[in-house]
This record gives C-alpha cells, structure tokens and sequence, in this order.
C-alpha cells in the first residue's frame, strides 16, 4: 500500500499515483458540466458574468488564504474576501452606477456617484486602513504576516481575477464604435454585435487556456524531456510548455477567423502568446504557492481537479494582462 500525506486542507495525497490517467474520468465529468455553464455566463455577460467571477474570485481567494495559513499565517479571512467582493463590484461599478442612477431618476432623484476609478480608489483606501486596525487589535500570529496574506491575497486574487469583468465590460460600455462601424448606433444591431464579440472574446480566453493545458500536458507526456522548472513544478517540460504555446495561439487565430472579426490577425497572435506564456507562468506561480504551503492542490473541491484555484491559477495570472492589452492596444 501506498503511503499517504495528510495535509492541512484534508486532502490524502498518495506518495506515488498508480497510473497518470486515474483521475481523468472525474476530470472529464466535472468538465462537461462546467464548461458549458461558464461559456454560457461569458456570452451573457452582465451581472450573471459578474456572479461568476465573484463567487470564482472568492473561492479563490479562501484556498489562498488556506495557503497561508500553512505557512502559519492568520489572515483576515472575512474581512478579505467582503473586500474581494467589493474590489469585484468596482469591475462592473459603471454598470451598476447607470441602472442606480436611471432607477433613483425615475424617483425624481439626481444621485451624485462616484466614478469608477474613484470608487475602485476608495474601496482598496477603506480596506487596507480597515485590514490594519482590525490587526492592530488581534493577538493571533505576526502581525506582519497576517496583514501581508490578507492584502496580498486580496490584489493578487480579487484585483487580478476583477479585471477579467473588465475585459467583458470593455465592449457593451467601452467599446469605440467609430473605429469598427461607419455610423454610430442607429437600431441596436451594432450593439447586439459589439456584446456578442465581448461574449466571444472571453469564450476564446477561456478555450485558449484550456487548449494550452491540455496541448502542454499531452505535449510534455509524449516528447517531454528537459524539466521547465524542477524546483517548482517537476513534471513540466520546455516541450511541453511549447506545444501549449503554439496551440494557444492556434487557438486564438481560430477564434479571430470564426467569431472575433474585430481582432487584426496580429492581435490574435499577440493574444495567443500571451496565453502561452503568461498562463503557463501563472500556473507556475501558484505551484510556488503550494509547494511551500506542502500540499499537491489549492482544495479538493473540484473532483479530479484539486481547487478552484488549480483550475484558474492561469487565469488569475493572465487577465490583468488581456484586459491591458485589448483596452490600450486593440481598442485604443
């Protein structure tokens, strides 16, 4: 029998896997029920895409602090994640400010609001100076460290993670029509458009970094021989890690063909790259993470995938960059 390693999240970790397919049934199951759930709540967009990515960005942000907490960390768990949630809700603050202000409006009521940058401000201003008095009144652990896991959970989860409501928000609120039509909005149709290529923009994110995972893992199985990163991640390889970029890209130039028609062919390639390389750089990022912390996932929520953050690390990493990339480059 095979000897086992209790970590701290209740996960049993066999010291060696029997086979590197044993899991790939529950992989598959738990893929076919969620990936049409999330394809169809990024072509909603909204405040049901809005709703995914806060309860993600939350789960995300738990198993972090979970990982610091191995480390023997005691953030501010609560605090935190109500923080997320709000640093989450400045994404979508110029959705929500026009339906506030229309609604108290029509009370006959001109509300004054913050602007989305001032909101954002003072959201991570309130929390930080909250974070710090609560602490100073706490008797657990380091205070230093403590503050740290807490603030720092928050910017690399909810802060990177907000910004992928951004991206999809870009096009129904940010988009410049004049660029891509001869006319602004005349019926509609133009917008209808513009919100199904947002919709198409995220499915083609989420499609890449799943191409590019599967791609580099079948990739390094098969070819693999030089170790990508052996401290931090033994099983990668440089084959494997390139197989997922070419794939990634191929992938992003697939979307631009079929549904993004506003995307220049270079765009598209720049896209893919990103994927490939700073996706793969983020999953490595959160390996870091847990090879300090001593466990194999983030949880074991996810059967046969680990945590919520195993399945998003890439995409944790990757969204502050896309969302840059398609509001100053591709839509500038």
């Amino acid at each position: 029998m095979n000897p086992v390693r209790i970590h701290p999240f209740g996960t049993r970790t066999p010291a060696a896997s029997p086979s590197k397919f044993a899991l790939l049934p529950q992989r598959i199951a738990v893929a076919v029920v969620a990936i049409p759930i999330i394809l169809w709540l990024a072509m909603k967009g909204g405040y049901w895409f809005f709703a995914f990515v806060s309860v993600a960005s939350a789960l995300t942000l738990d198993e972090f602090y979970r990982l610091a907490e191995a480390k023997g960390a005691h953030p501010l768990r609560w605090l935190g994640m109500a923080g997320g949630f709000v640093v989450n809700l400045a994404f979508i603050y110029e959705r929500l400010q026009v339906d506030v202000y229309e609604l108290f409006l029509s009370w006959g009521i001109r509300l004054g609001m913050f602007s989305q940058h001032q909101f954002l401000s003072v959201a991570l201003i309130v929390i930080l100076l909250t974070v710090l008095l609560v602490e100073l009144f706490r008797k657990s652990g380091s205070p230093l460290a403590n503050v740290g896991a807490t603030l720092s959970g928050l910017l690399v989860v909810s802060l990177c993670f907000g910004t992928l409501i951004f991206t999809r928000e870009l096009f129904p609120y940010g988009f410049p029509v004049h660029k891509f039509f001869p006319n602004a909005f005349a019926d509609g149709v133009q917008f209808e458009q513009i919100n199904r290529w947002g919709g198409f923009t995220i499915v083609a994110l989420f499609l890449s970094i799943w191409v590019c995972d599967t791609a580099a893992y079948f990739g390094g199985l098969t070819f693999g021989k030089h170790r990508l990163f052996e401290r931090v991640s033994p099983q990668k390889s440089w084959e494997g890690a390139l197989f997922g970029l070419v794939f990634a890209i191929l992938a992003f130039v697939a979307a631009k063909i079929v549904v993004l028609e506003y995307l220049a062919f270079h765009h598209a390639i720049i896209l893919g790259t990103c994927v490939g390389v700073f996706g793969q750089l983020g999953d490595l990022v959160e390996s870091r993470f847990k090879r300090d912390a001593g466990v194999k996932d983030s949880s074991a929520l996810l059967p046969g995938h680990g945590g919520v953050y195993d399945r998003f690390d890439s995409l944790v990493f990757l969204s502050p960059i896309i969302y840059l990339y398609i509001d100053f480059i591709v839509l500038s």
